[in-house]
């Protein structure tokens, strides 16, 4: 994907009067436990990140690189977590919402237009449009999905150490088959999404 093609969406977005744009996105809705991440980014216009895509096409070295050179070029950032228990609460697309909130509210230039990738909408307080496959296509929503991806890795690498039996630093609390047996063999943890081991643990 070249720089070109991914400052598209925010090139007709300008044209159209639009001032300052963010990206959104978040890591971490599919997994068995911990939190979900959600980042907003506002980059300069045409700012030059060689390389930056999608963080799920990147490799975690190639993401671990480009983390501190999105933070130094960006005009504003945000990083923020919606919690397990929050998750369970709410339903991970409301906490999904939640988290992108927090990260909006945490930008220290408030941007007029926020690209959210996907195709949910929801009230972020600021007018909002969401983009399908967005972290391909905007550069904006490719650097909030590196960050998200990159803070939320760290936080479950960090959490390992605290219940090292699940293996969460490998899978990041996805449910690999090395996840689900150990929680055969220890049960869930305080970190577990408890609303999505219903199915594992034949709950309605």
């Amino acid at each position: 994907m070249s720089e070109i093609t991914m400052w598209e969406i925010e090139e007709g977005l300008h044209a159209d009067g639009v001032g300052l744009i963010c990206g959104v996105d978040e890591a971490g809705r599919g997994p068995l436990a911990g939190p979900v991440c959600a980042a907003a980014v506002i980059l300069p216009d045409h700012c030059d990140i060689p390389g930056l895509n999608d963080s799920k096409k990147l490799s975690d070295k190639r993401r671990r690189e480009l983390f501190p050179v999105i933070q130094e070029k960006a005009i504003a950032y945000g990083i923020a977590f919606a919690s397990e228990q929050e998750i369970d609460e709410f339903n991970i697309l409301q906490a999904t919402f939640l988290a992108m909130r927090r990260a909006l509210a945490q930008l220290s230039r408030k941007p007029e237009l926020a690209l959210i990738d996907g195709n949910r909408e929801t009230d972020f307080g600021i007018p909002a449009r969401t983009v399908v496959k967005g972290d391909s296509l905007s550069a904006n929503i490719a650097a909030a999905s590196v960050l998200a991806k990159v803070t939320r890795d760290d936080y479950m690498i960090n959490l390992g150490k605290t219940y090292p039996e699940y293996g969460f630093d490998i899978h990041k609390g996805y449910g690999t088959k090395a996840h689900y047996a150990a929680l055969s063999s220890f049960g869930p943890c305080p970190a577990h999404r408890r609303t999505f081991l219903r199915s594992f643990y034949g709950e309605k």
